[in-house]
């Protein structure tokens, strides 16, 4: 059933469909918030195989090896569940896509001090979403700025095709994948609080610089989104959820993307 009323204003959603982005300022209370850190410090505390497996021995040099992120914790953990179905992310997302939206994929990056950031790169490329696109619901959890490595985007980017990427430079990222935005546009950081949520387009470059801080944590719980009308997704995405939690599961796309390969699940 569509909704009669929408969320957003018409300057929000031109300004989406112009830049590739949109933040949306406190969508999630203070008592939200803590909820999320609550539930990620338990879930930090020990190995969950499959999903998240940290180095606990005290002995690795990468911040990254003791926090890794945490991937899809909605399959194991019922808080992630209800965050990524929030029904105001969802209501948001509605008018972002002018239809329903399929819950995909949710993660939580812990991103520690000194830890590395991650290369410029397009959703897309990893969910292969079709017909349509991908979009992610990006919640901070901490400030996030330019210190502790907050989201780099590059404007406009969201009209340019998924392009087979380049390899990143491993001293200041942890993927491997890196993809070169377009002289006419430079990558701008995304400065947030604590329940400002970042929307993007799957096709979006964006990316994070190392977190320089020696004692800020840049946290952030993210979501992958498709609309009701796509018919294929990468295999690792399925099955997806409605708003009521009613699971399904679309036709795993088979095309290989740019690279003419079948592409890894998104990390």
């Amino acid at each position: 059933m569509t909704r009669s009323l929408r969320v957003l204003t018409d300057e929000q959603l031109a300004s989406f469909e112009k830049e590739g982005y949109l933040i949306v300022r406190r969508l999630w209370s203070e008592d939200e918030v803590d909820e999320i850190k609550r539930t990620f410090e338990a879930i930090g505390a020990q190995p969950v195989p499959g999903f998240f497996e940290p180095d606990l021995s005290g002995a690795a040099d990468d911040p990254l090896k003791r926090y890794p992120r945490v991937m899809h914790p909605h399959r194991f953990d019922a808080v992630s569940k209800k965050y990524m179905l929030h029904p105001g992310v969802l209501a948001i997302l509605e008018d972002l896509y002018g239809e329903e939206a399929l819950a995909a994929q949710s993660m939580f990056y812990y991103k520690p001090p000194g830890s590395r950031g991650q290369a410029l790169h397009q959703d897309n490329f990893y969910l292969k979403v079709e017909p349509g696109n991908c979009i992610a619901a990006w919640a901070a959890i901490d400030r996030c700025d330019e210190d502790n490595g907050c989201m780099l985007l590059v404007p406009k980017t969201n009209t340019y095709d998924i392009v087979c990427p380049e390899v990143s430079d491993s001293r200041e990222s942890f993927t491997t994948h890196y993809v070169k935005p377009p002289k006419e546009e430079k990558p701008i950081p995304a400065v947030m609080e604590p329940g400002d949520i970042l929307f993007f387009n799957g096709n979006l470059i964006h990316g994070s610089y190392r977190n320089r801080t020696t004692d800020r944590f840049r946290r952030a719980f993210i979501s992958h989104y498709a609309n009701v009308s796509a018919t294929k997704i990468s295999h690792w995405y399925n099955p997806l959820y409605r708003a009521d939690g009613t699971a399904l599961t679309l036709e795993t796309n088979p095309d290989g993307g740019p690279c003419g390969i079948e592409t890894p699940a998104y990390h």
